[in-house]
């Protein structure tokens, strides 16, 4: 006989165990299913805005994750054509919803931080879900192992090649012609870089430094491969001193140049960016009867405006709410009552998810390829007239109420 669970998320990622959370904060039991061995901890930096430092407020762990990363007060950008400063933006502001805060915080500390206040035996390692078929009111899961489960909720936070999201006819994500990389550098004795997010773009490149601490800068460079320059994303040692012949051959400033000298060879991490394309949100599946995505599995997209992993900590709170309400709330009819509860609030956590995910990949991926440009006219407007507007709009978008848990 198959183990049946209230709840059963696919993947402990960002979305995955903030989404665990947040129903766990609710009083409601969920089962995380990771494919590998332990936490996936490994990775680099992550831009968290106003609208991700409520949702980890709301999750009760903001308070621990401040003390280990430095707050940002700024963001100034510059022209890789002309070495010009392009935009100023402070943070130091008030929205509409209250005061910014900018961050960039390590995954893996924020990944610890989120599994430590789970209930243990939350989350189940080496469960790969090999399958999903329906069963009944229930969704049966057939694992790589060969076991079996059944739960009354699915919910696919199992990123961007999610089965989850394949089961709901969502739209395979897109590859969009750009790649990145992205690492640390640790100075021992102190970076000396004000707390300021730096940018540089360009050239057919985007490139940034972010301080995380007094001692560790993260920094990533985004670029649009011709077919000659694909090998080099095999290889770290091709990837950097592609990097910095891109950086030396432009008029970006020398402290960009010398993090990635910094990095250790096996650091740099390539990979192709992919989003999904934002009207097939519009029409799609975001839920369908028990199932449900949230993070990358429903709205992967480039990282233009740093808000990947913020909307993903924003549909776990809406996530936890609206399915909350169906568990906590007054049941009739059974299990096909149930059902239907659960149906309506998953329905609902989609209406209120539908427009704002379309908006954020729309954004990220616009902006991106005005920052990325090459051509001379386009570069010319980017430069004089669309840069502060671009930074402006990496504040507009953060400044957003999903309302509370």
């Amino acid at each position: 006989m198959e183990a049946i669970e209230d709840v059963v998320i696919i993947g402990a990622g960002i979305a995955g165990l903030a989404a665990a959370l947040g129903l766990h904060r609710k009083g409601v039991r969920s089962l995380v299913l990771e494919s590998s061995e332990s936490l996936r901890a490994a990775g680099f930096g992550l831009l968290t805005w106003t609208n991700a430092w409520r949702a980890l407020d709301t999750l009760g762990v903001g308070d621990s994750l401040r003390q280990s990363h430095v707050r940002l007060q700024g963001l100034t950008a510059t022209s890789a054509t002309s070495g010009a400063r392009t935009s100023n933006l402070s943070f130091v502001a008030r929205g509409k919803i209250g005061e910014h805060e900018v961050r960039c915080l390590r995954r893996n500390i924020l990944l610890e931080a989120l599994e430590k206040e789970l209930p243990l035996g939350t989350v189940r390692y080496s469960s790969k879900v090999a399958a999903i078929e329906e069963d009944g009111y229930f969704k049966l899961l057939h694992l790589a192992d060969g076991s079996k489960l059944k739960t009354k909720v699915l919910i696919g936070c199992d990123g961007v090649n999610s089965v989850v999201a394949k089961w709901l006819g969502l739209q395979k994500p897109t590859f969009t012609g750009r790649s990145a990389s992205r690492g640390f550098v640790e100075f021992p004795n102190g970076h000396g870089f004000k707390p300021e997010f730096m940018q540089c773009f360009g050239e057919g490149f985007r490139t940034g430094l972010l301080p995380c601490n007094e001692r560790i800068v993260y920094w990533f460079f985004t670029w649009t491969s011709s077919e000659q320059e694909k090998e080099v994303e095999e290889s770290a040692t091709k990837m950097k001193q592609y990097m910095l012949s891109k950086l030396k051959h432009s008029k970006v400033p020398e402290e960009f140049i010398h993090v990635i000298e910094t990095s250790e060879l096996s650091n740099p991490v390539s990979a192709q960016l992919r989003y999904r394309w934002p009207f097939s949100l519009l029409w799609g599946n975001i839920s369908k009867g028990n199932v449900c995505v949230a993070g990358d599995a429903f709205h992967p997209m480039t990282p233009d405006i740093g808000q990947g992993g913020c909307s993903a900590l924003e549909d776990s709170i809406v996530l936890a709410r609206c399915l909350s309400e169906a568990f906590l709330g007054e049941l009739n009819g059974g299990a096909e009552g149930e059902y239907d509860k659960i149906k309506k609030g998953l329905e609902k956590y989609a209406r209120e998810r539908r427009w704002r995910s379309f908006q954020l990949i729309a954004t990220a991926y616009v902006v991106g390829r005005i920052q990325e440009s090459d051509g001379a006219i386009m570069g010319f407007l980017r430069d004089k007239c669309l840069s502060r507007t671009m930074a402006g709009l990496l504040l507009e978008r953060a400044d957003f109420d999903f309302g509370k848990l």
